[in-house]
C-alpha cells in the first residue's frame, strides 16, 4: 500500500510538472501573440487609399436588358470593341488581361493583345513554352478581362482553350513588324536571363542573319484561341450599384424566364447582383 502511494504521488507530481510548464508555455506564446497584435494596431498602412474612388455612370445611363439590340453575346462584344476602338483616347483596345492556372488551382495573370474574335473564340499568340503555355498544356482553360476605363466598361469571358493550326501561325507571324519578329526569336520567354545586354546581343546576331521578310517563325511560338462559354458584360454605376449581365449556355431547365432569359444562337442570358 504505502508503494502504491509513493508512486502515486510521484506520477501526480510528474504530471503537475508537466502540465505547469504547459501553462508557461502557452502563456509564452499568448504574450508573443499580444506584442504582434498591440504591434500591429499601431502599425499605420504605408499607403492608404482607402478614399480613391471615382464616379461612373448615372442613373440616366444604365445598362439594360432591353439596351442589347442582339441578344448573343460576341455581338454585344463587337459593338463594346468598336465604340472604344474608335475613340483616340483609347491608347490597346484589344490589350485584355490573360487568367490560366496550374493543374492544381495555382492561378497567374498576365497582359496580353487580342488579335482576333468570332463565334467560335478570341485569338491570342505566344510561346508554348512560356509560363501561360506550360499552364495551358496542363490545364487547357483560361479567363480574358478586358477593362475600358473611358466608358467604366468590362468585358469578362471564359472558355477551354485550343492551339491554332501551325499555318495560322505562319501567316500572322509573317505579318508581324520586323522588330516584333527579332524579338520573339530572341527570348526564351518566362525564362531567366543575366541581363538586358545579353538580350540586345542575341537580337543584334539575328538582325545581322536575317533580313526584313527573312526571319522564321519560332518552332515553339504560336496561337490559341480561347473557346468562349460565358461571357459577362459590366458597366459601372457612380452609386456602385453596378450593372452585370452574363451570357452563358443553358443548365437542364433553363431559361425559367424569371432569372434566366432565352437569347439568340443557343445562348441565355441574366443579371447578377453587383
Amino acid at each position: 500500500m504505502q508503494s502504491y502511494l509513493v508512486s502515486d504521488f510521484l506520477k501526480s507530481a510528474r504530471l503537475h510538472g508537466q502540465f505547469k510548464q504547459s501553462i508557461y508555455n502557452l502563456s509564452c506564446q499568448g504574450n508573443r501573440l499580444l506584442s504582434i497584435f498591440s504591434r500591429t494596431d499601431n502599425r499605420k498602412p504605408a499607403m492608404d487609399i482607402s478614399g480613391m474612388r471615382h464616379p461612373y455612370h448615372d442613373k440616366n445611363d444604365f445598362f439594360l436588358e432591353d439596351n442589347i439590340e442582339v441578344k448573343e453575346p460576341l455581338d454585344l462584344f463587337n459593338r463594346w470593341f468598336q465604340v472604344v476602338k474608335s475613340d483616340t483616347r483609347t491608347v490597346e483596345p484589344n490589350a485584355m488581361c490573360l487568367s490560366t492556372s496550374t493543374k492544381d488551382g495555382y492561378p497567374t495573370s498576365r497582359f496580353v493583345l487580342l488579335k482576333g474574335y468570332s463565334k467560335d473564340g478570341f485569338i491570342f499568340f505566344t510561346h508554348y513554352t512560356s509560363r501561360k503555355g506550360q499552364q495551358l498544356e496542363e490545364n487547357p482553360k483560361a479567363a480574358l478581362t478586358f477593362y475600358w476605363e473611358h466608358y467604366s466598361r468590362s468585358v469578362r469571358i471564359e472558355g477551354d482553350v485550343e492551339k491554332l493550326d501551325i499555318e495560322d501561325a505562319e501567316k500572322y507571324f509573317k505579318n508581324r513588324p520586323y522588330q516584333s519578329q527579332i524579338g520573339a526569336l530572341c527570348s526564351n520567354q518566362s525564362f531567366p536571363v543575366a541581363s538586358r545586354k545579353d538580350m540586345e546581343q542575341i537580337a543584334l546576331r539575328l538582325k545581322e542573319k536575317y533580313k526584313e521578310g527573312e526571319v522564321p517563325r519560332p518552332p515553339l511560338w504560336g496561337g490559341y484561341i480561347v473557346k468562349h462559354h460565358t461571357i459577362e458584360f459590366w458597366q459601372g454605376q457612380t452609386d456602385r450599384i453596378h450593372d452585370r449581365i452574363r451570357f452563358r449556355r443553358p443548365k437542364e431547365d433553363e431559361p425559367d424566364g424569371v432569372l434566366t432569359h432565352q437569347g439568340e444562337d443557343g445562348w441565355i442570358y441574366e443579371r447578377l447582383y453587383p
